[in-house]
């Protein structure tokens, strides 16, 4: 009895404490729930991938979903830059965050696939869709979610050949250096682990590692992080 007794009050605090913690902490989450979001989607039916969509939130956590329409969604994580970041959220203020903008050029042209800019934030919600735009800020902001695409699409190619196809590695750097020539990478500093693991594997065919250090080398030059940026506590 007097056991029972003594441990209600120590219950009672400890209650108090959460519930003051969860008064607290609340509107934190609320600030974070309500944070803004944009999110690309390009949809082309016998592309590959037939399926894009890249989500960016203000407070830097990112995603991306690339697969055929007949395969499940799978968002996954990564990582994007403040620069990349803040450029996506400055074109799309340009643009009135979709709220009421007509993008499409309204003419009969081939199918491009269906382009889509969306923005969120608390309740808040615009969408702009098009196949073919002539509005320059859209155009600009498509790019840099379709540079994020690429690089991301290079990054995992080359991350699954090194594991599961060592002999494939040097096809995947041929495609990495295309896309890094067309300069439409936005961060590119973010595959240096990647090249310098394939540069350091005795099991990747020689050709495949002078080719990483020399794009690795590239990058390094000519990024303006001159090396790769480190990972940040992003969630989806």
């Amino acid at each position: 009895m007097n056991r029972i007794h003594q441990c209600k009050p120590r219950n009672s605090s400890w209650a108090g404490l959460v519930a003051l913690a969860a008064v607290l902490l609340c509107p934190l989450f609320l600030r974070s729930a309500d944070g803004a979001r944009i999110t690309y989607r390009r949809v082309f039916k016998g592309s590959n991938p037939e399926f894009i969509e890249i989500k960016i939130d203000e407070n830097g956590a990112a995603t991306y979903d690339i697969r055929q329409l007949s395969e499940e969604p799978d968002p996954q994580p990564f990582e994007v830059g403040d620069a990349v970041r803040t450029r996506i959220f400055e074109l799309a203020g340009e643009l009135h965050h979709f709220d009421g903008v007509d993008l499409d050029v309204h003419r009969r042209i081939a199918d491009l696939g269906e382009k889509t800019f969306r923005y969120e934030k608390g309740g808040e919600l615009h969408e702009a869709h098009y196949n073919y735009t002539l509005n320059r800020t859209a155009s600009q902001l498509a790019l840099v979610f379709e540079g994020l695409f690429q690089q991301q699409r290079d990054l995992t190619l080359l991350e699954q050949r090194l594991k599961y196809d060592r002999l494939g590695v040097n096809d995947a750097l041929h495609q990495f250096e295309d896309d890094l020539g067309a300069h439409t990478l936005p961060e590119p500093e973010r595959l240096l682990p990647v090249l310098d693991r394939i540069a350091a594997d005795s099991r990747v065919v020689e050709v495949a590692r002078q080719l990483s250090r020399a794009l690795a080398e590239r990058i390094r030059v000519t990024s303006p992080q001159g090396s790769a940026p480190q990972p940040a506590n992003n969630h989806p």
